[in-house]
């Protein structure tokens, strides 16, 4: 919970410090535009990005297919969005890094181990309707 809450606290300061070495850089009006739009682009991602994951997890579960990689690539194009949403560069690299491909294809075995780590540990709950 502690690395937690650093990380919470961390994470606004260094934005703060990557848009005013931004605005030192090339300027605040250029730092402006930026920011407004990797907002736009992270809004239109989510939308098309979305709907694409959405169709993926449809087809798979209609195939008969386990949706667990369809979703994790759902999850991690909404969190790209989601990071490209939020105004500071450092969010925005890690949001472009998650739209491409060969880094979502890295990171999908780091949640599914994870999952499976917190499944074993009973931390996770699974509710059936």
């Amino acid at each position: 919970m502690r690395k937690f809450l650093l990380f919470v606290l961390l994470i606004p300061i260094v934005e703060i410090a990557f848009v005013l070495l931004s605005g030192k850089l090339i300027g605040a009006l250029w730092t402006i535009v930026l920011i407004i739009f990797t907002g736009a682009l992270g809004f239109y991602l989510l939308k098309v990005q979305g709907s694409k994951a959405k169709k993926e997890l449809e087809r798979s579960v209609k195939q008969g297919n386990p949706p667990g990689p369809a979703l994790v690539e759902g999850v991690l194009l909404l969190l790209a969005g989601v990071l490209l949403l939020l105004p500071g560069f450092l969010s925005d690299i890690l949001g472009v890094l998650l739209l491409i491909k060969p880094v979502r294809k890295l990171g999908k075995p780091l949640i599914f181990r994870w999952l499976k780590r917190k499944y074993s540990q009973g931390n996770v709950v699974v509710y059936r309707n």
